[in-house]
């Protein structure tokens, strides 16, 4: 059983009700210990899924109160090892969390964030998974390939679009979307030097491949965008449902850069046709898996703005989607 340890600050004279609020959820145990200045530090354990509806409580209840904070920390491990046991409340309120086994939205927000954010580090990774790429393509080397989209760090911005929408949060937005196009454009920069200087053939197969689209590739990105935000819900390891989103992004997108480099424009054409439906599939796919897990905003106000943007990035994506089906429909 996945566990967290929640820590909690609010002024002493709400002891009781805090009490009454933990024995009603899904608490595994919790200890207070006195502060100055009237202040009282409770010590909750509890599964991972409860996290959420908990914290929620707690806000709304003394978020008003001064000094009011919530702290949230993954536990490794704890002995007596805790039962197994669910209050009434949890079974009958929280059946579909416990089901989905989903973190709480504030450490998937504190997760996401940091891959949306664009780093030094984020660059340099996307010039050394494109060189990687670039190499494998004109080698017509699948395992140099692979090896690109092991490094490359491009699932944090999209899994980040994604939550940004389901969330109606325009910052996050903001920044996910800086972080997208810089790595974008950076990795498509890289592989058309590469096109101008090596000699590239359009029919190694490894290029060839990604120059036309077919509706298993459609499949993949859709697969890839909501692996991706499982991986992040769950709070398991991403690296490797990265390389899921990598394939769907990184060669199809260095082989335009490649082709456009080296003067196949039309070739080049096909190519970003396959990056574009990727990209939007990949999104898309991530929106609705959000949705399924049950990602919402805490307060009403901000559910009703995410309603509103949710609506807006669904109608989006899929009229991008349908237009980019037509037209790859009449071309190939």
């Amino acid at each position: 059983m996945s566990l967290r340890l929640m820590e909690l600050i609010v002024p002493t004279d709400t002891i009781e009700d805090v009490k009454q609020i933990l024995s009603e959820q899904g608490v595994i145990d919790h200890w207070q210990v006195n502060l100055v200045e009237k202040e009282v530090l409770f010590r909750i354990l509890t599964p991972t899924e409860h996290t959420e509806k908990i914290s929620d409580l707690l806000s709304s209840h003394f978020s008003h109160e001064k000094n009011f904070r919530i702290t949230l920390f993954t536990v490794e491990a704890t002995l007596p090892k805790p039962e197994e046991t669910e209050s009434k409340q949890a079974l009958e309120e929280e059946k579909i969390e416990e089901e989905t086994g989903r973190i709480s939205r504030e450490e998937l927000y504190n997760d996401v964030l940091e891959g949306a954010k664009i780093s030094y580090d984020y660059i340099i990774m996307v010039i050394l998974s494109s060189i990687v790429a670039a190499v494998g393509l004109i080698r017509n080397d699948v395992a140099v390939i692979i090896g690109a989209m092991v490094i490359a760090p491009l699932l944090g911005p999209n899994v980040a679009l994604s939550l940004a929408a389901t969330l109606g949060d325009i910052q996050l937005a903001g920044h996910s979307l800086k972080t997208n196009v810089a790595g974008l454009l950076t990795s498509f920069l890289i592989a058309t030097i590469a096109g101008l200087l090596l000699h590239i053939d359009p029919n190694v197969s490894e290029i060839a491949n990604r120059t036309t689209i077919n509706i298993g590739d459609v499949l993949i990105a859709l697969a890839a965008g909501s692996a991706g935000v499982l991986a992040y819900t769950r709070g398991v390891p991403a690296v490797i449902i990265g390389v899921m989103v990598a394939v769907a992004l990184l060669p199809p997108l260095v082989t335009t850069g490649l082709l456009a480099g080296a003067g196949y424009f039309m070739l080049a054409t096909g190519a970003l046709l396959l990056t574009i439906t990727n990209l939007t599939c990949l999104n898309l796919a991530g929106v609705i898996t959000f949705i399924a897990q049950g990602i919402r905003p805490r307060t009403w106000w901000e559910a009703e703005k995410a309603k509103k943007a949710i609506r807006n990035a669904i109608l989006f994506w899929v009229s991008l989607l349908i237009i980019l089906l037509l037209i790859i429909y009449f071309r190939f």
